[in-house]
């Protein structure tokens, strides 16, 4: 790995970490800075379909999420950057018990250079292993 990937694999983790400790602190304004307003997409487990949008993603996490969620702590685990030209592929694992479930993700972040910047091109967060949750006893989600 060159010094330059090794730099911006820390740049990426950072931005998501600085992300979730906001969004764990029920503030979303760390998500919608990192997503991309010109090009996002997002997969998530409560949502029957994809996100195509910036705004469409704006609206529902500050209907939903923003002022509501929050955790005294979470594990990122096993985090892993890969890098090509202007696009780097974030995966990790996100566990954490929240105010508003349980977390147990598998999470994909791909960013992608926007100027001197890296956005959030598309992300996509998945159960880890749905098939051994139990539904039945979780908390009412957004």
């Amino acid at each position: 790995m060159t010094n330059e990937n090794t730099d911006l694999t820390t740049k990426i983790i950072a931005l998501e970490k600085g992300a979730l400790d906001k969004w764990f602190k029920g503030d979303t304004s760390g998500y919608l800075t990192i997503w991309s307003q010109k090009n996002f997409s997002h997969f998530d487990s409560y949502k029957p379909h994809r996100v195509d949008t910036y705004a469409e993603i704006k609206e529902f996490v500050l209907a939903n999420v923003e002022g509501k969620l929050f955790a005294d702590t979470y594990d990122f685990e096993d985090p892993r950057v890969q890098i090509k030209g202007d696009m780097a592929v974030l995966t990790y694992q996100l566990f954490a018990k929240t105010s508003l479930n349980e977390m147990h993700y598998n999470c994909i972040e791909v960013y992608e250079r926007e100027g001197t910047d890296w956005k959030v091109v598309h992300s996509t967060w998945s159960f880890i292993r749905p098939m051994d949750m139990d539904f039945g006893q979780k908390k009412t989600l957004v």
